[in-house]
């Protein structure tokens, strides 16, 4: 046997161009697949193994077989005699390579051997649900509340959510016996294995409608627009998301999924945010930087009077407490005032006099 024939390669060919004939031969021929040929798929697992193997390809090429345990050595379909996987032969490059119709079938299999999710019994959930919207810098430092409305699959307001006529009550499903579950019994590289999945007809219930509902058409769920109220905590911040549990998309026989809610908000032209605390500028006048004064300042929740206090300097900062934004825990920050001191562009003469006089005093 011409392992390079069978693969349906040069002899230069390298070895990325080898494990893409052998993942196109594999597929074709797997023994699960209708028009698969076992035969011809152990040929194709055997040519892998020695070409795929740069001291096996040597030897391969220099004598016309392999002396290092490849070459036909190996069990069946990737296995060695002793039960082990055999060299060369890569499942994850074989399932990474998977397409077309055999490759949902062989995830299938694997899933159900290692206890996955589909051969198990898990609840079934819906769909989860991302929006986003925008608020004030105001609303984030204080908390709002705001009503969205999204279109979504909801559970059918007229029958409930189960699929039924109202009072015209269930039966037991007739194509898994009221159990809820099929068995499916195939045949694989690994053997024959036994499969549970879900009863697509009743939604794994067990049990279907006598009458099904006109407006779902007995599914239980329905495309509609639903208006939600999303309650935005106080102190979120840009880009955080809410999660509203259970108010994403229904399933039948299931769980809704969640909403996210993403957080935008817009910038303020006065403050930032300092974790917890506000930051401000403000500007007063020179004489007011030297002598003190009282200026009115605007905060988030009202207007305060803020004290200048006697010489201050350019770029000092005065903490107004607890004017900041809520934590959280219900905690507040403060509100931090930087200040900037406008120097004027012209001075009169008299001012002049008074500041040569200030000068010659040493100030």
């Amino acid at each position: 046997m011409d392992y390079y024939q069978v693969l349906g390669i040069d002899k230069k060919a390298s070895k990325d161009d080898v494990k893409k004939a052998f993942h196109r031969l594999a597929h074709k021929y797997h023994p699960d697949k209708s028009g698969g040929d076992e035969k011809k798929f152990k040929e194709v697992n055997e040519a892998y193994q020695v070409l795929s193997d740069d001291g096996k390809r040597a030897e391969y090429d220099t004598y016309g077989r392999v002396f290092s345990g490849g070459g036909g050595q190996g069990g069946f379909d990737g296995f060695s005699a002793e039960g082990g996987p055999a060299s060369g032969f890569d499942f994850g490059d074989f399932f990474r390579g998977a397409s077309g119709a055999g490759a949902p079938d062989l995830e299938d299999l694997f899933e159900g051997f290692f206890g996955g999710g589909r051969g198990g019994r898990q609840t079934r959930r819906g769909r989860d649900i991302s929006i986003d919207i925008e608020i004030s810098f105001k609303e984030s430092a204080f908390g709002t509340e705001r009503k969205v409305l999204i279109s979504k699959v909801g559970a059918c307001e007229d029958c409930g959510g189960t699929g039924g006529k109202k009072g015209s009550g269930t039966v037991k499903c007739d194509k898994c016996a009221g159990r809820g579950r099929l068995r499916e019994s195939r045949r694989s590289i690994l053997g024959s294995f036994t499969t549970e999945r879900e009863c697509s007809n009743c939604s794994g219930t067990g049990a279907v409608p006598k009458e099904v509902c006109s407006a779902c058409r007995g599914h239980g769920v329905i495309k509609k627009n639903e208006e939600v109220k999303v309650r935005v905590p106080a102190g979120i911040d840009a880009g955080e998301m809410i999660r509203l549990s259970g108010m994403g998309e229904a399933v039948h026989g299931g769980t809704p999924g969640d909403l996210y809610v993403k957080v935008h908000v817009e910038k303020d032209r006065v403050f930032k945010r300092v974790g917890n605390d506000l930051a401000m500028e403000l500007q007063i006048k020179l004489s007011d930087a030297l002598l003190g004064a009282v200026y009115n300042v605007q905060t988030l929740d009202g207007e305060i009077k803020l004290k200048i206090p006697q010489g201050i300097n350019f770029g000092e900062v005065l903490r107004v407490r607890e004017r900041g934004v809520i934590s959280d825990r219900g905690h507040r920050g403060d509100l931090l005032i930087k200040i900037l001191i406008k120097m004027p562009a012209k001075l009169s003469k008299k001012t002049l006099e008074l500041l040569e006089k200030i000068r010659e005093e040493g100030l």
